[in-house]
C-alpha cells in the first residue's frame, strides 16, 4: 500500500513538470515514467488520462525533439496495458480517413497490435481501412517505411489470430475479411512502392514481405499471389547489410508453406535451394554468420517439407568442385541430420552417395568437413551395411594421408598446410574416439572389416580407439552367442576386403603389449585384445591361453618379462606349426621397439646360461655375421652388454680373440669392400663401452684400465690414422662412438660407487671430448658431437681424483663459449634441407643446452666451497645480460637447470647477487626467458632452505607466458612481494648493487621489473639496513651519473632513497647534507624525489627542521645550516605541505636569512666543482643570505597555497628587500604583514618562537624579531590571544637602543600599539610617549625620525590633551622642525602629525599654538604646491585645520575653491587672493610674517617650492599697506629677485621677473624709491 502511494506521489509529481517547455527535461521524464508504468500493477484512472494526454500530445508535437516523441509514444503504449480503449481511442481519433497522420500515431498503432494482439483484432478492420485511404496519400520516404512497418506488425498479429483464434477471448472474426485488406495494402506497396523505391524503403518493404505472404498463403484464393511476390524478395539478395532481413522474410513464407501444407512450384523451389546455398557458401567475402543460421533454418524446413529435392540438389551441387559449396553442403547436411528430421532418415542411402561424391578431394577444410558429417552419420545411425563401409574406411585413409603429407618435406610458406594436416588427423582420431561400434547397423558396417586397420603400420596412431572398437563388438558378439562353442565371425562375407592372417595379427599383437610397460594406452589394449581373441586367432590357442595368460598379466604389475614374450612366439612355432622362420619375423619385418626387445631377450637369455662355452660359441657367431641381427652394432651390441651381466670374464676374451683374428689391417670400412656386413673398429668401441656399463661392478674397476679403456684408445687411435700418423678425425660416427663409449664407462664406475678408485685415464679422456667441442664450428649445429661430448664430460668430471676449481672453470667456460654464442634456433634450422632436418637441429639444439646445464649443474654443487660455486656461476654473467635475445634465453635454461630440482647448496651459498640478476628478467622479451628467470628466482630460495608458497609462485610463473608487458610487471611484483621478505638481511646490500646494474644495462621492460624488485625489496627489508646504510647510499650515488640518462632507471633509483628513507629518515638526511654546496643536480634531484614520496614527506621537513634548529641554536649560522636551507628548498619546491611544521620551519629560516645578512660563504666551505659558464653568464658569489631567502620565499608560496598565509603588499620585491642588509627590516616588516589573521593560532606559535630573538645576542637577530613584532602589534587578535605585554617591554628598551633600524622599528612598534591595544597605550602612555619623542632628536637619521612622527601620530589619536599637555610643547616644536625634510615621508608625516595636535591645544597650549600656526604657514601655503600631490593636499587640510586658531574663518572661502576644483588652481591667483582676504580683515600682521619667512624658500632645492614663495612673495607685496611698504627692505628683496630671474627653472624666472614688476609698480604707486 504503501508503495502505490509513493508510486502515485511520484508520477503524480512527475505529471506536474511535463507542462514544463525544457525538451531535455521531458526526454527524463517519459524515460522514467516507462519503467514505472511498466511496473506498476496498479495505476489511477485519473492519472492514466492524463498521461495518456500527455503522452499522446508530445507524440504528436513537431516541435519536440524527435527522441522525445519517441519515448511519449512508448509510454502511451506502456499505458494501454492499464486501460487499453483509452489508449486505442486516443490513437483512433488522431487516425482519420484521407488525412496523413502523424507517423507517431502510425507507430503506436503498429506496436499496440504487436503488444497487445487479442485487444487490437476487433479495431483491426477499423485501422487497414482508414490506413488503405492513406497509402496513395504519402510522399516522404518516412511515412512509406512507417506505413510497411505497420503492415509487417498488422500481418504478425492477424496471422497469430488466424493460426490461434481458438485462444482469443471473443467470438471467431472473419480472418477473410481482415486478410483481404492486407492483401489490398501490400498489393498497391509491391505495385506502386517497389518498382521506385530507396535502400531504406526496400529494407522495410522486405520485412513486411514474409509475415505479409505467409498471412496470404492461409487463403487458396490468395496463395499464387502469395508465391509470385517470393521471387521479388530473393531478387533483393544484394547487398549484406539487408540479406539477413531477407532470409528471415523467407524463413517465415517457408515456415507457412510447411504449416499449410502448400506445394512450391518446382523452378521456385529450385531458386529458393540457389539462393539460399549462396547465403551459406558465399564468395568471395564470407557470409554475416547470423544471416548464415537463418539460412541453415530455412534449409531444415526444406529437409522437412521436400527432403528428396533438397538431397537431390545437394548432390548436384556437391560435383560442381567448388571448395565453399561443398564445404558449405557438408555443414548444411550435419546441421539437418542433427536436427533428425524424420523424412530424412528415409534417405540415408543418397547422403551417404552424396559423401562419397567428395571423398576423393584433396582440399583440408573439405576433408575436415566430411570427417565431421561422418560423425553425425555414425552418432545418428545414418549408416547402413551396404555403402556405409567406405565411410568409415576414409576415416582412416585421412588419418594416413594427413600422417603421410607431415612427414613429407614442407614446402616453404606451407605453415597453413601443416596446421591443415594436423586438424584433419586429429578430427580422424575424434572421429574414432566418440565412434559407438554398438548403434543400430554399425556392427554390419564394421565387423570384421575393422581387423583391417590392426596390421598396417600407417594406422598405428589409432590403435587406441581401434582396439576399443573391436573390444566392443567382440564382446557384444560374446554376449549373443554364449551356447556357441566356436565364433564364427571371421568367416562374414567381407566383399574385396582383405583381412589379416592370424599369425600376422598375434605378431601385431604381441609387438604392440610390449608398450604398456612404456604405459602406453595401446599396449593394454593389445593385451585386452589377445585375452579375448584366441579363438579368432587359433582353435587350440584357447586352453593354452587360460593357463598361460594370468601369468603375462601378473608381470605387467611390475616389469614386463620381455622373455615371456619371446617364449609365447616360438611356443606358437611349434605348437600351431607356422610356416615361417623366427629371424624374419623377429628383425627383417619388426619395429625397431621390437627388435631392442629382442635383442635383450637374447643377451638376457645367454646371461642366464650356465655353459660358458656355449655363450662363448654364440658370441662368436654374433661376432662373426651380425647381419642376422637387423642393426647389426645396436644389436650386438645389446646382446654382449647384457652378456657380460654374467660373463665379463668370458665377453673380454672373445673380443679380445675377434681383435687379434681379425688384425684390422683393413680401415673401418672393410666390410663394405669385402662384399659381407662385419663389424669395424667403431662397432668393437662402442661394445666394450656397453660390456662396462652391464658388467658387475666388483668386477669391472680390476679390468677397466688394462682390458676396456685401453682398448678403447687404442682403437680410436687406430681409426685416427692416416698412413700410419695419428690426426684429429672429422668422422663424427668415430666420434660419436668413441663418446659414447666412454660415457657409459664413466657411468659404469660412478656406479661402482668406490670412492677409493681413481680413474687414471679421467685427464686424458676429458682432453678428448674438449677437443671434439672445440672443433664443432660456432656456425651451425648439426652434429650431435657437442651433445654427446657435454654428457661425458659430466660423467668424467664426477670421477676421481677431483679437479680442480681452475680446471672446473676452464672446461666450464670452453663449453659455454662454444654453445651460447651459437645462431639463433631458427636461422639454424634453416640449414636443414626438409622438415625432417630441422626437426634434428631442434632435437640436437636442445638435448646439447640439457647437457650443459646439467654439466654445470653438477659442477658447481658437487663443490663444497660456496665461493667456488659462484666463480663457476660468474661463468654464465655475460650471457645472461646480452644485448641478443637468444644467448640470453641460453644462458637462462640452463640457469634455470641450475638452480632448480633439489638443489644442496654448500651452507653459506650467497642469492642475494643472483637474485638482483636473475629476477628483473622475469619481464624480458621471450616467455622462455621469463620462465626461466622465475623458475631460477624460486629455485634460490629452494637452495637456501626457505622454501616460500612454492604452489603459488608457480602459478604466477605460468602467467608470464602472456605477452601483455603490464601483465608481466604485475606478476614480477607478485613474486617479489613474497620472496622478498625471505632475503638474508646480511645480502640485501649485494641484491641491490646487482639491480643497480641492471638499471643501467637492461632492456626497458626488465629495467622496469628492476626498479619494482628493488623497491619492494627496500619496502619489506629497508627497516634492517641500518648497518648497511652508508653502503647503500654511497652505491646508489655511484650509479646517478649513468641512470640519469635513463629516464625510468632514475626514477627507480629516487623511490629507492625515499623508500629507505621512509625507515631511516635522520640517517639519510643526515648523509645526503654532506654533499658540498652549492648542491648539484643530482642531489637537488634526490631532495626533490624524497619530498614526493607522500609517505614520509612529513617525516623529511620534520628532520630537516630539527637539523636547522641545532645548527641555529647559537644564534649563527654555519655551512650546515645553510646545506639545510637549500634542502628544505627543494623539498618545499614539490608541493609538500608545511602546514604541521610551518611556524617552526618559517621562523627558523627567518632566523637564518637574519644571522646569514651580509655574509659571504668561505671559499674553503664552498664546492671546488667548477662548471662551464655559458656566454655572458658571470660567476656567482656564494651569498648563504640569497640561498636562505629563496628557501623562506619558497616556504611562504607553499603556505599561501595552503592558505596558511597571504600574498605580500610588496609582491616579488619583498625577497630582494629581505636579503639586503639596508633594507632588511622593511622585508621582515612586508613578511610579517602577510601573516593571514584567519591564521592568528599559526602567527601566534610564530611569536611564541621567535620571542627569543628580541634579547638575542645577534643584532641582526634582534632587528629581525623587533620588526617582525613591530608589525604584529597592530593586530587586536594577536593582543587577545597573545602575550604582546612582554613584547611591549622589550620594545621600549630597543627604542633607546644605538642602532637606528633597532629604534626605527621598536618605535614602529610602539605606534602599533595603538592599532592594536589601545588600552595599553593609556595605560603606558608616559613611558611609550618619552619613547618615541626621543626619536625625534635622532636627526642624522631620518628614517627614525619618520617612524616617531608616525608613531606620535597613532598614539596621539587615543590621547586627550590633558594626557599629552606634559608633552605638547616639544612635540609641537619639534614637529615644525620637519616641515622642510627633504624626505617626502617626513614632511608628510610631520604635517598630519601637526594637524592633530590642533586638537590636543586645550586652554594651556591654544595661544602657543596660534603662535607657532604663524610660524608655520608660511610652509602650509608653499608647500600646497609639494612635488608630492599628497603634500600638498594635508598643507590644505592642515590649513582649514589651523585658520580657527587666528581668527580668519573668511579664508574659508579661498581654501574652500582650492578643494573643489578639479586641478590646482594658477598659485598666483590663489596667493593673490588669499591675501586679498587677509588684508580685507586687516590682518597685515601674518602678511608681514609671511614676507618675513619667505626669503628662506628662495633657495628651496625643489623648483615648485621656489616659484610658490616668489609668486607668494609677489601677491604679498601687491597687498602691503603703505606702513608696512615703509618697513619693506626693497633693496634686499630686488637683489633676491633678480638672482632668482638667473635660476634653471623658467617657472621660477617668471615669477621672479612678475615680482619684480609688481614691486615696482607698488613703489610707485606709494612714491616709494626702490
Amino acid at each position: 500500500f504503501l508503495y502505490i502511494i509513493e508510486t502515485f506521489g511520484d508520477i503524480n509529481l512527475t505529471l506536474s513538470m511535463l507542462n514544463m517547455e525544457d525538451n531535455i527535461s521531458k526526454e527524463d521524464i517519459y524515460g522514467h515514467l516507462t519503467s514505472v508504468i511498466q511496473n506498476s500493477d496498479i495505476l489511477d484512472d485519473a492519472i492514466v488520462q492524463r498521461l495518456i494526454y500527455y503522452a499522446s500530445k508530445d507524440m504528436r508535437d513537431n516541435n519536440i525533439l524527435r527522441e522525445t516523441r519517441m519515448l511519449a509514444g512508448e509510454v502511451l503504449v506502456s499505458l494501454a496495458a492499464h486501460d487499453f480503449n483509452s489508449v486505442m481511442y486516443e490513437v483512433q481519433s488522431n487516425f482519420r480517413i484521407l488525412e496523413l497522420p502523424d507517423e507517431f500515431i502510425v507507430l503506436a498503432l503498429a506496436e499496440l497490435a504487436t503488444s497487445y494482439v487479442s485487444q487490437s483484432i476487433p479495431f483491426m478492420m477499423m485501422t487497414l481501412l482508414t490506413m488503405q485511404t492513406m497509402l496513395r496519400l504519402a510522399d516522404e520516404e518516412r511515412m512509406k517505411g512507417v506505413f510497411c512497418l505497420a503492415l509487417e506488425k498488422f500481418s504478425k498479429a492477424i496471422y497469430k489470430y488466424v493460426n490461434h483464434w481458438r485462444d482469443f477471448p471473443y467470438p471467431r472474426l472473419d480472418a477473410n475479411r481482415l486478410s483481404d485488406k492486407i492483401f489490398m495494402l501490400f498489393r498497391y506497396i509491391m505495385e506502386k512502392w517497389a518498382p521506385i523505391t530507396s535502400s531504406v524503403q526496400t529494407l522495410a518493404i522486405i520485412k513486411a514481405h514474409g509475415p505479409t505472404v505467409s498471412l496470404l498463403l492461409h487463403r487458396e484464393d490468395l496463395c499464387e499471389y502469395a508465391l509470385d511476390q517470393v521471387p521479388w524478395l530473393l531478387n533483393q539478395y544484394k547487398d549484406k547489410e539487408i540479406d539477413f532481413h531477407i532470409t528471415q522474410s523467407l524463413k517465415q513464407i517457408l515456415t507457412a508453406v510447411v504449416l499449410y501444407d502448400t506445394a512450391l512450384p518446382k523452378d521456385l523451389r529450385k531458386t529458393i535451394f540457389i539462393n539460399l546455398l549462396n547465403q551459406v557458401c558465399r564468395l568471395p567475402e564470407p557470409p554475416v554468420k547470423e544471416n548464415e543460421l537463418e539460412a541453415s533454418s530455412c534449409f531444415l524446413i526444406l529437409a522437412h517439407s521436400n527432403p528428396a529435392d533438397l538431397v537431390e540438389f545437394f548432390d548436384e551441387q556437391m560435383r560442381s568442385n567448388n571448395e565453399t559449396t561443398r564445404m558449405g553442403i557438408l555443414t548444411l547436411l550435419r546441421s539437418a541430420i542433427n536436427a533428425e528430421e524424420p523424412k530424412l532418415r528415409d534417405h540415408i542411402t543418397s547422403i551417404e552417395r552424396t559423401v562419397k561424391v567428395v571423398m576423393s578431394d584433396l582440399n583440408i577444410k573439405v576433408r575436415n568437413s566430411t570427417l565431421l558429417l561422418i560423425q553425425t552419420m555414425c552418432e545418428k545411425c545414418y549408416i547402413e551395411a551396404r555403402e556405409g563401409w567406405p565411410l568409415i574406411d576414409y576415416i582412416f585413409s585421412q588419418f594416413a594421408m594427413s600422417n603421410k603429407n607431415l612427414e613429407k618435406p614442407m614446402k616453404p610458406n606451407s605453415l597453413k598446410d601443416e596446421k591443415g594436416e594436423k586438424s584433419v588427423r586429429e578430427i580422424s582420431l575424434e572421429v574414432l574416439k566418440t565412434l559407438d561400434p554398438l548403434v543400430i547397423g554399425m556392427p554390419q558396417v564394421l565387423w570384421p572389416r575393422i581387423l583391417t586397420f590392426v596390421v598396417p603400420a600407417e594406422y598405428t596412431g589409432t590403435l587406441d580407439y581401434l582396439f576399443n572398437i573391436i573390444r566392443s563388438l567382440i564382446m557384444a558378439e560374446e554376449r549373443k552367442k554364449n551356447d556357441a562353442k566356436e565364433s564364427t565371425a571371421l568367416v562374414i562375407s567381407t566383399g574385396a576386403v582383405k583381412l589379416p592372417s592370424p599369425q600376422q595379427l598375434l605378431a601385431r599383437l604381441l609387438v604392440i603389449s610390449i608398450l604398456a610397460s612404456l604405459g602406453k594406452l595401446r599396449g593394454a589394449g593389445a593385451i585386452g585384445l589377445l585375452k579375448i581373441l584366441p579363438e579368432i586367432i587359433h582353435p587350440k590357442l584357447v586352453d593354452l591361453w587360460k593357463t598361460r595368460f594370468p601369468e603375462l598379466l601378473q608381470s605387467l604389475e611390475g616389469r614386463i618379462t620381455q622373455i615371456f614374450f619371446l617364449w609365447i612366439t616360438v611356443l606358437m612355432l611349434s605348437t600351431f606349426h607356422w610356416s615361417f622362420s623366427l629371424q624374419p619375423l623377429t628383425f627383417c619385418h619388426l619395429s625397431f621397439v621390437f627388435q631392442k626387445f629382442l635383442w635383450k631377450a637374447l643377451g638376457t637369455t645367454l646371461a642366464s646360461c650356465q655353459d660358458k662355452n656355449f655363450v662363448s660359441s654364440q658370441i662368436k657367431e654374433f661376432l662373426i655375421a651380425p647381419n642376422q641381427l637387423g642393426d647389426q652394432r645396436q644389436g650386438i651390441t645389446s646382446i654382449l652388454g647384457y652378456c657380460a651381466e654374467s660373463h665379463l670374464d668370458t665377453v673380454l676374451k672373445v673380443l679380445k680373440t675377434f681383435q687379434d683374428r681379425e688384425k684390422f689391417f683393413m680401415n673401418r670400412c672393410k666390410g663394405l669392400f669385402s662384399g659381407k656386413k662385419s663389424l669395424t673398429k667403431t662397432d668393437v668401441m662402442v661394445i666394450y663401452g656397453a660390456v662396462a656399463l652391464h658388467a658387475p661392478k666388483v668386477q669391472l674397476l680390476t679390468r677397466l684400465d688394462q682390458d676396456i679403456v685401453s682398448q678403447v684408445l687404442f682403437l680410436y687411435g687406430q681409426c685416427s690414422q692416416v698412413l700410419g700418423m695419428s690426426v684429429m678425425s672429422k668422422d663424427m660416427d668415430l666420434q660419436m662412438s668413441f663418446t659414447r663409449s666412454i660415457t657409459e664407462i664413466g657411468i659404469a664406475v660412478l656406479d661402482a660407487e668406490d670412492q677409493g678408485f681413481k680413474f687414471s685415464y679421467k685427464e686424458v679422456l676429458l682432453g678428448y671430448m674438449l677437443d671434439f667441442i672445440r672443433d664443432e664450428p660456432l656456425d651451425s649445429l648439426a652434429s650431435p658431437v657437442r651433445w654427446k661430448a657435454l654428457i661425458a664430460i659430466r660423467y668424467l668430471s664426477k670421477l676421481n681424483p677431483q679437479l680442480s676449481l681452475n680446471d672446473h672453470l676452464n672446461i666450464l667456460e670452453e663449453n659455454i663459449r662454444r654453445l651460447l654464442p651459437l645462431p639463433p634456433l631458427e636461422k639454424l634450422k634453416d640449414e636443414g634441407e626438409t622438415d625432417k632436418d630441422k626437426e634434428h637441429i631442434n632435437f640436437l639444439y636442445e638435448r646439447s643446452m640439457d647437457a650443459l646445464g646439467r654439466l654445470l649443474r653438477t659442477m658447481m654443487w658437487d663443490n663444497v666451497k660456496a665461493e667456488d660455486c659462484q666463480e663457476m656461476f660468474n661463468l654464465l654473467r655475460m650471457w645472461l645480460v646480452s644485448q641478443k635475445d637468444w644467448e640470453r634465453e641460453r644462458a637462462f635454461q640452463i640457469t634455470a637447470k641450475v638452480l632448480t630440482n633439489d638443489i644442496e647448496a654448500p651452507e653459506n651459498f650467497k642469492i642475494g647477487s643472483l637474485l638482483g640478476l636473475l629476477a628483473p628478467h622475469s619481464c624480458d622479451t621471450l616467455p622462455t626467458i621469463r620462465q626461466a628467470a622465475a623458475s631460477s628466482t624460486i629455485g634460490l630460495f629452494c637452495i637456501k632452505g626457505t622454501h616460500p608458497e612454492v604452489e603459488r609462485l608457480q602459478d604466477l610463473q605460468e602467467g608470464l607466458q602472456c605477452d601483455d608487458v603490464q601483465v608481466q610487471i604485475k606478476i614480477s611484483s607478485k613474486i617479489a612481494k613474497i620472496v622478498s621478505k625471505l632475503i638474508p638481511t646480511e645480502e640485501i646490500l649485494m641484491f641491490l648493487e646487482e639491480t643497480l646494474d641492471g638499471l643501467e644495462s637492461l632492456n626497458p621492460t626488465c629495467t622496469h621489473a628492476c626498479g619494482i624488485w628493488m623497491i619492494t625489496v627496500l619496502k619489506e627489508q629497508g627497516a634492517a639496513l641500518e648497518e648497511q646504510l652508508l653502503e647503500i647510499l654511497s652505491m646508489i650515488y655511484h650509479h646517478m651519473p649513468v641512470l640519469r640518462q635513463k629516464e625510468e632507471s632514475f626514477q627507480f633509483m629516487l623511490e629507492a632513497i625515499s623508500q629507505i628513507a621512509s625507515f631511516h629518515m635522520d640517517a639519510v638526511v643526515a648523509n645526503l647534507l654532506q654533499k658540498p654546496l652549492p648542491f648539484d643536480r643530482d642531489t637537488k634531484t634526490l631532495w626533490k624525489a624524497l619530498a614526493e614520496n607522500t609517505a614520509s614527506s612529513g617525516k623529511l621537513l620534520r628532520a630537516l627542521t630539527d637539523k636547522l634548529e641545532n645548527e641555529l641554536e647559537d644564534d649563527l649560522a654555519g655551512v650546515e645550516a645553510i646545506a639545510v636551507a637549500c634542502a628544505m628548498y627543494e623539498v618545499v619546491s614539490t608541493g609538500t605541505p608545511v602546514t604541521n611544521l610551518y611556524p617552526e620551519v618559517f621562523t627558523l629560516l627567518l632566523k637564518l636569512v637574519s644571522c646569514t645578512l651580509g655574509q659571504k660563504m668561505s671559499t674553503a666551505t664552498w664546492s671546488r666543482r667548477r662548471r662551464v659558464l655559458q656566454q655572458g653568464e658571470q660567476q656567482q658569489t656564494a651569498d648563504p643570505c640569497r640561498l636562505s631567502t629563496a628557501t623562506l620565499k619558497c616556504v611562504q608560496a607553499q603556505a599561501m597555497k595552503e592558505g596558511l598565509a597571504k600574498e605580500s603588499d610588496e609582491g616579488d620585491n619583498l625577497w630582494a628587500l629581505l636579503s639586503s642588509p639596508s633594507t632588511h627590516h622593511v622585508g621582515v616588516c612586508a613578511l610579517a604583514r602577510s601573516m593571514a589573521v584567519w591564521q592568528y593560532g599559526l602567527t601566534l606559535d610564530i611569536m611564541e618562537q621567535l620571542f627569543s630573538s628580541l634579547t638575542s645576542s645577534s643584532e641582526n637577530y634582534r632587528i629581525t624579531g623587533t620588526a617582525f613584532f613591530s608589525e604584529l602589534m597592530k593586530e587586536p587578535i594577536l593582543w587577545k590571544h597573545g602575550n604582546l605585554r612582554e613584547v611591549l617591554i622589550l620594545m621600549d628598551q630597543s627604542a633607546w637602543d644605538s642602532n637606528a633600524t633597532l629604534r626605527q622599528m621598536a618605535i614602529r612598534g610602539l605606534g602599533n600599539t595603538a592599532s592594536g591595544a589601545p588600552h595599553k597605550v593609556k595605560k603606558h602612555k608616559q613611558i611609550i610617549l618619552e619613547s618615541i619623542i626621543r626619536g625625534l632628536y635622532h636627526l642624522a637619521r631620518t628614517e627614525v625620525v619618520c617612524e616617531s612622527l608616525k608613531a606620535l601620530k597613532k598614539i596621539l589619536e587615543l590621547l586627550t590633551d590633558r594626557d599629552v599637555s606634559f608633552y605638547f610643547k616639544e612635540i609641537v616644536l619639534q614637529t615644525r622642525t620637519f616641515f622642510e625634510d627633504e624626505q617626502d615621508d617626513v614632511r608628510l608625516t610631520a604635517i598630519f602629525l601637526f594637524e592633530n595636535l590642533a586638537s590636543l591645544t586645550g586652554r594651556r597650549w591654544k595661544i602657543f599654538f596660534a603662535e607657532e600656526i604663524k610660524k608655520s604657514m608660511i610652509s602650509f601655503l608653499l608647500h600646497l604646491w609639494d612635488p608630492n600631490p599628497k603634500i600638498g593636499a594635508a598643507c590644505c587640510d592642515v590649513l582649514i585645520i589651523c585658520i580657527p586658531f587666528l581668527g580668519l574663518q573668511e579664508l574659508y572661502g579661498v581654501l574652500d575653491h582650492l578643494l573643489d576644483g578639479q586641478d590646482l588652481p594658477r598659485a598666483r591667483d590663489f596667493y593673490r587672493q588669499f591675501c586679498v582676504k587677509l588684508v580685507s580683515v586687516k590682518n597685515q600682521e601674518i602678511l608681514w610674517i609671511l614676507h618675513t619667512h619667505s626669503f628662506t624658500f628662495f633657495s628651496s632645492n625643489w623648483e615648485m617650492i621656489r616659484s610658490a614663495a616668489v609668486k607668494l612673495t609677489d601677491a604679498i607685496v601687491l597687498n602691503l599697506t603703505n606702513r608696512y611698504m615703509q618697513l619693506l627692505d626693497k633693496e634686499q628683496l630686488t637683489t633676491r629677485l633678480q638672482a632668482l630671474r638667473q635660476d634653471p627653472c623658467i617657472s621660477v624666472q617668471r615669477a621672479a621677473e612678475a615680482a619684480l614688476q609688481t614691486l615696482l609698480r607698488k613703489c610707485k604707486e606709494t612714491s616709494i624709491l626702490l
